[in-house]
């Protein structure tokens, strides 16, 4: 299934434990609402990282050393059952994300498509008060690999910013079978304060600080779910 970086899977960046949006009200609920507001200003996803991801392409990778048979085992060990068709001559990787799913035990999983722009039109998601769910992403990954790919989200009600949340999702080699990866439960706040309307803004960016997709989006907190469409 290519690789992935199981050590990366667990560990999360540090964050301020807010919660998050479509990661809805994050880990913090109350009777009335576990939504504050902070004047901190929003964190630079453009400040200086370590660059992990190789230095050539995968296929030169590939092409290195073949016909030393300790190396191309340890190379076929760690990229998995790479595709060569769906690997580029470029270094960068290139991340396709399919859909995003909200996944709860008290309704059908709703599976919401990604626009090309990253900008859905109007009301994206409605989330009931007090519900447990997960996020759960689809993407693709070709030409080679992605190295530290995390997910970051920012959430305003009324203009101030509420949420603010990190999370690692794990290092992925080209292939053409999607992944998907499902993110740990959260709570939506309930209470009177914490209903009403958001925007959010969510982005997926690798080691390299490059960002494969950037969502802008609003979204509701209501007493129960959406009637399905």
């Amino acid at each position: 299934m290519g690789l992935v970086d199981d050590n990366k899977n667990k560990e999360k960046e540090a964050s301020e434990d807010e919660g998050g949006a479509a990661r809805g009200g994050g880990r913090q609920t109350s009777d009335d609402s576990s939504f504050y507001t902070t004047d901190q200003e929003e964190d630079n996803d453009d400040e200086s990282s370590l660059h992990l991801g190789p230095q050539c392409s995968l296929k030169e990778q590939l092409e290195k050393d073949k016909d030393d048979e300790s190396l191309r085992k340890w190379k076929e060990q760690l990229l998995g059952s790479v595709d060569i068709n769906n690997i580029g001559e470029t270094l960068d990787p290139e991340v396709k994300f399919l859909s995003v799913a909200i996944v709860s035990p008290e309704r059908p999983d709703m599976v919401l498509s990604i626009p090309e722009d990253g900008k859905p039109e109007g009301l994206w998601f409605t989330l009931k008060e007090g519900s447990h769910y997960r996020l759960k992403f689809s993407f693709q990954v070709s030409n080679n690999i992605v190295s530290g790919l995390r997910y970051t989200n920012t959430v305003w009600k009324s203009g101030l910013r509420v949420f603010s949340t990190k999370d690692m999702i794990g290092t992925f080699s080209p292939q053409q079978e999607p992944y998907t990866h499902e993110m740990p439960e959260e709570t939506a706040p309930s209470g009177f304060m914490a209903r009403g309307s958001y925007t959010a803004k969510s982005k997926f960016l690798d080691d390299d600080n490059k960002c494969h997709l950037e969502i802008n989006y609003t979204f509701d907190i209501r007493k129960d779910w959406a009637s399905a469409d």
